[in-house]
This record gives C-alpha cells, sequence and structure tokens, in this order.
C-alpha cells in the first residue's frame, strides 16, 4: 500500500473534517457555486475558462468567493481573508495538512478543489492540480507529465454507466483524481485504487478524505499487477489512459498515454479482466481503439473479450486519424507553441497511423460480466445516438436479457410471456389523409433509445405483451385477425422477437408455460 506523504500535497488527517464543515458553512458546494456565479460563468468554469467566474466575484468579499480564488481561480488572497472564509481551526487545519501555502503575506491553495454532486445529491469534493480541474482552452501546455486531471468528460460517462449493486471488492483501476473510487466507496465494502502516477494517488486520497469517504486501498503500479495477489472482485472500474499516441509525437502525459502501442492496453486490460472478477462481477471501463484497414473493428475487439465473460461494446465515436491527432495534440497544448514543432509533432502521429494500417479511432464503453460460461454473449454495436444516463440501472438487466435468449431455443420463446418495457411509444409515419401509414416505428423513451420499425404482425404483436398471454397465443390470435397461417407466423416469430427482447423493448415475465 502506497504511504500518502505531504510532498507539496495535501495530505488527510485531522484537519480534514472541519476544513469540509467550513466548505459547507459556506456554500462552496454543487447547489451554492451555481448560485454564486450564475448559470453562464459557472458552466464557462466547468469548460477550464475562468474569466466570466472572476468578473462574477469581482469586489466580493464574502467567504464563497475567497474559496472560489483560492481554490479555483489559483489567486493569492490576505490571511484575514481566508480566515474569514475558514474560520475556527479550519484555517489553521487547511494549513497543517498542505491545502492552503504561504505566499510571502498572503494564501494560496496547492491544489484545485472542485464542488461535486453525487447522483444522491450528495455535497462531494474532488481534487486535482490547480487548474487541470478539467480541460482548458490551452489544454496541458507546460505541465508536468504526472499532471492529475478533475472530472471531465469521459469521468462522468463512466460513473453514470456503472453498476451500483451493492458490492463486497471494488477496484478502480488508475483511478487519477478517485471521482471512480469516491462513487464505489457508496455501495462496495472495500474499494482499491490504483495508479502508475503517484500524485495521483495523493489526489484521490484526498478527494475520497474530503468528500467524507472511507480511505481506499491505495497501490501504485501498472493495469492488474498491484492486485495480482488479491481476491477477485465484485466491481472493476476504469477510466485508462487510453490514447493512441506515437512515442515520438510530442510531450507524453501519464494520464492520457499508457506507454504501449497502439490500443494494446486497452486489449490488455479487457483480457486480463476476467483473472480478478469475482463470479458475477462486473468490469466495466472506456476505451479506444483502432479500425485497421482491411479488419472489421467488431471482430477486433470482440476477441479481446476473455473466455468465461459476456460482453457488451458499445462504439460511441469514431474519428478519421486526422481528427483523433488533432484532438490529442490539442490536449497537450502543442498548438500554442511554435507552428513548426506543431506540424511535426502532428506528421508523426500520422506517420504512427500509417505504420499500424489505422485509418480512424473509435471511443467507446465495454462492459464484462464474469458469468463462467462457456457459450459467452457478446454484443457489439455502434451507437453514436444519445442516450439517457444513468445508464447503469439497465445495464444488468441488458445482461439478464442476453442470458434468457441464450437458455431459450425458438421454440421455447414462444412459451413465454413477455410485458411491453416501460416507456416505449409507437409512432406511425406515412403520407397526410393515407388510410394507412407506411412504417410503424416502436421508440424507446428511456435508456439507449432505440428505434425499431416493425411489420403489422411484429406491431401487433408488442401491443398486445401485457404478460397476461404466452407468445404463442398472441401470434396465434393476431393470424386469426389477418386470416393468416398461424404455423406460418410461429416459424418467422423468433426473427423479430429475438431482437425485441434483446434491445429491451420486450421484457421476460416469470417462467415458461406449457
Amino acid at each position: 500500500m502506497v504511504p500518502v506523504t505531504h510532498t507539496g500535497l495535501p495530505a488527510p488527517g485531522p484537519g480534514t473534517a472541519p476544513l469540509r464543515e467550513a466548505l459547507l458553512a459556506a456554500s462552496f458546494t454543487p447547489g451554492g457555486l451555481p448560485e454564486l456565479l450564475g448559470a453562464a460563468a459557472h458552466a464557462a468554469l466547468a469548460r477550464g475558462e475562468t474569466v466570466p467566474a472572476r468578473r462574477a466575484v469581482r469586489g466580493d468579499a464574502g467567504p464563497l468567493a475567497t474559496l472560489v480564488r483560492l481554490f479555483l481561480l489559483q489567486d493569492a488572497v490576505p490571511r484575514g481573508a481566508a480566515h474569514a472564509a475558514l474560520p475556527g481551526p479550519a484555517l489553521d487545519a487547511a494549513l497543517a495538512d498542505g491545502w492552503l501555502a504561504p505566499d510571502g503575506d498572503e494564501l494560496r491553495a496547492t491544489v484545485d478543489v472542485r464542488p461535486y454532486a453525487g447522483p444522491e445529491g450528495q455535497e462531494w469534493w474532488v481534487v486535482s492540480d490547480l487548474g487541470c480541474a478539467v480541460g482548458g482552452a490551452a489544454g496541458a501546455a507546460g505541465r508536468r507529465p504526472d499532471v492529475v486531471l478533475g472530472v471531465g468528460g469521459a469521468s462522468a460517462t463512466l460513473a453514470a454507466l456503472t453498476v451500483r449493486r451493492p458490492v463486497g471488492r471494488a477496484l478502480d483501476l488508475g483511478t487519477g483524481s478517485g471521482v471512480q473510487a469516491l462513487h464505489a466507496a457508496q455501495h462496495a465494502e472495500h474499494v482499491t485504487a490504483t495508479d502508475v502516477n503517484p500524485r495521483a494517488l495523493r489526489m484521490a486520497a484526498a478527494t475520497l478524505a474530503l468528500s467524507g469517504a472511507p480511505a481506499p486501498a491505495l497501490h501504485e503500479g501498472s493495469l492488474f499487477e498491484p492486485v495480482a495477489d488479491q481476491p477477485g472482485f465484485d466491481l472493476v472500474v476504469s477510466n485508462p489512459p487510453f490514447v493512441i499516441a506515437p512515442s515520438n509525437g510530442g510531450q507524453t502525459l501519464t494520464y492520457r498515454e499508457g506507454g504501449l502501442g497502439g490500443d494494446e492496453l486497452c486489449r490488455r486490460l479487457v483480457q486480463g479482466s476476467a483473472a480478478h472478477l469475482a463470479e458475477g462481477g462486473w468490469c466495466q471501463l472506456l476505451a479506444n481503439w483502432q479500425h485497421v484497414t482491411g479488419e472489421d473493428w467488431r471482430e477486433r475487439v470482440a476477441a479481446w473479450v476473455p473466455p468465461g465473460c459476456d460482453a457488451w461494446i458499445v462504439q460511441r465515436e469514431r474519428q478519421d486519424v486526422t481528427e483523433y491527432a488533432e484532438l490529442w495534440l490539442r490536449d497537450a497544448g502543442a498548438h500554442r507553441g511554435d507552428p513548426a514543432g506543431y506540424a511535426t509533432a502532428y506528421d508523426a502521429w500520422l506517420d504512427e497511423f500509417a505504420a499500424r494500417r489505422t485509418e480512424a479511432v473509435g471511443f467507446g464503453w465495454i462492459t464484462l460480466r464474469h458469468t463462467g460460461t462457456t457459450d459467452p454473449t457478446i454484443t457489439v454495436e455502434d451507437w453514436p445516438h444519445s442516450v439517457e444516463q444513468p445508464l447503469g440501472p439497465l445495464v444488468p438487466a441488458h445482461f439478464e436479457r442476453q442470458e434468457f435468449l441464450r437458455a431459450h431455443d425458438d421454440a421455447a420463446l414462444l412459451r413465454h410471456r413477455y410485458l411491453l418495457a416501460d416507456g416505449i411509444v409507437q409512432e406511425q409515419l406515412g403520407s397526410p389523409g393515407a388510410e394507412d401509414p407506411e412504417h410503424v416505428v416502436l421508440r424507446q423513451r428511456h435508456g439507449m433509445l432505440r428505434a425499431r420499425a416493425m411489420d403489422t404482425v411484429s406491431a401487433g404483436f408488442a401491443g398486445g405483451c401485457d404478460g397476461t398471454l404466452v407468445a404463442g397465443a398472441i401470434v396465434d390470435a393476431i393470424a386469426h385477425l389477418l386470416g393468416e397461417d398461424p404455423v406460418t407466423l410461429r416459424a418467422g416469430a423468433a426473427g423479430w422477437l429475438r431482437p425485441l427482447v434483446e434491445q429491451g423493448f420486450l421484457v421476460p415475465q416469470g417462467e415458461r408455460v406449457g
């Protein structure tokens, strides 16, 4: 276990609780901050832009404005103002534990402390390097390679995707500022956080301590190496350094580049997960993967899934290699430097992609469940469309439906009852005044927000699924109404029934009948 020492960063100690109470008293919270700054300035601050927030607190000497200057704008403030914002033992504690440091006659924060709302309205704070709560317009220009960022879009996405069932043991692999460990601490009896970056482990310890969460077990090292001798985990989450970057493409940043070529780090993380999952355990991560010329990306990524695991792999975005290189060069701040140097680095990225026959890069989610099955279900899909977050509560249902379909042949499907899922609506599309619609579409209003075109039989079937009749009886009734052969309709039913169940339009009910 890594000892969390001072080394210029906060070391959680007895003073953490008084500091937390002072932050709450001053309304330095997820609700209080936008009330002070206003919606526009608060949103700009979340994008890493400080000018609107600085204007909003101009001339305000109140405790909340002082805390904004200290922890979000990185300003030095007079000791008297700091004491007014952190009264009683809070200021001395903040100095003793390293949250603040003297700067002449004034005080400065040593870290960025950002109010962060938990999923049930909890008032938390995320600790990161100064000015690095999220990526700003200048990217990571001039930052040390081991810089630690706060909560960005990827972190929020993973937190919303994660299954939040009570578990015994959870692992946050590549913890960074500790936000995934903070979430896991709400429903796991024991949380372990790992990172190759000792600075990140110190930030994670500070994040959980300041937010009032139990201290995690902290281990330094790469991938599963730090927990190789530990029992299996019920939940593994990871927002790993998945960026596919060349070794000679400019500044290397620990938070985004794992030091392995191409998408090898993500492959190793997925393939190694089964050995560290308890039976029924979940592994959920974000990943990038290469689209290699002449290869189907779906088959390529599906091949990463280890034996004994079901998987759901969703590609959310696909960028050609030029867009991808530009995104991460800007993230490193390369666009702010010498134009010739930027062009050289850009060239290096494109050379790397060409050498690997990579024409695009995909970004998405990978969820594994360790079932021990010898007949795994691996769902790989491209879904760049909107979804309703949080998806975490719906993830187990996806895997339960796949398990149901795997266990039932076509004939058995017709002996079950089904219920139309909540939030399903039917749309009829056609020319104005037409007697019959040209298309009937079922659309989800929750979760993945899928839409599926239906014919007369499948639409009628879905409308009849109230959980009372077995599927075969509904198909027979539709055949009678349409004057069709029931045997023929039954024979073709699985072709549309399986996708309706797989995609969550229909929910199997109870045991089969007959």
